[in-house]
């Protein structure tokens, strides 16, 4: 008898509602959506059809406005503000689209911060920073400010932060937007190395076709629903590039 799929992600019926009256706006209409361990998710779809929205919530950022969510086996709304936080701090990574790093301190220090925020030592934080930023192919900019550097610079930095702390759950908007193809496929071989293992799980919201064959599942939005989810079998090792002969 096979093995019961564990779950690291159970959404259904989610919705989201911003604003009220006339003016509001329905972001998300009944989203339906389940993340195995163990697998990479990509949300693809139209600009606009609900995919940050739905992994902020799923990140415990954004509350829904109906519909039940489960991550990593609890709801992230139950939780009072201090739990929420302490969970995303062990749990999260989260690699946001314009990369919200802070301009007034260093790459490694932007870097340390998941780390800061448990408690660790600054000296031991720093190290596992370099190292985050060297997987990345950044650790020469250790010592840089983010706005010294170029965007691809700044969301190699990002994905960093996001990882440094072996967060269960990574979320990624966007996350080669700025990369050019062949360090977007580097950055998706090392997501897929570090985020996808049997106790976790990563989805990623993107636009850019090159990245595709590193999913397990493809799953489609428009308008605020999940509307198809595709299957396959993930190549997460092969350099291979899509681009049209």
């Amino acid at each position: 008898m096979a093995e019961p799929v564990r779950l690291a992600v159970a959404t259904d019926g989610v919705t989201k509602v911003f604003g009220r009256g006339g003016n509001a706006v329905h972001a998300l209409r009944g989203a339906f959506l389940e993340v195995p361990y163990g697998e990479l998710v990509m949300l693809v779809g139209p600009s606009g059809c609900g995919k940050t929205t739905l992994i902020s919530i799923l990140a415990g950022i954004l509350d829904r406005t109906e519909g039940r969510c489960e991550v990593l086996g609890v709801d992230p709304q139950a939780m009072s503000q201090g739990a929420l936080t302490r969970w995303r701090g062990q749990n999260i990574g989260f690699v946001f689209q314009q990369f919200n790093l802070i301009p007034t301190i260093t790459v490694a220090e932007n870097v340390a911060v998941p780390l800061l925020l448990q408690g660790q030592a600054r000296r031991r934080a720093l190290a596992a920073a370099e190292a985050a930023l060297e997987r990345v192919g950044i650790a020469d900019k250790r010592h840089s400010r983010p706005t010294q550097l170029s965007g691809g610079q700044q969301q190699r930095v990002a994905i960093a932060r996001a990882l440094v702390h072996e967060p269960r759950f990574v979320v990624c908007d966007e996350p080669t937007s700025a990369l050019d193809a062949d360090n977007g496929q580097l950055v998706m071989e090392l997501l897929a190395e570090i985020a996808v293992q049997g106790d976790r799980a990563l989805v990623v919201v993107t636009h850019d076709s090159r990245v595709f064959h590193f999913a397990d599942r493809i799953v489609r939005m428009d308008d605020g629903r999940v509307v198809d989810t595709r299957t396959q079998i993930a190549d997460r090792t092969a350099r291979q590039h899509s681009e049209s002969p």
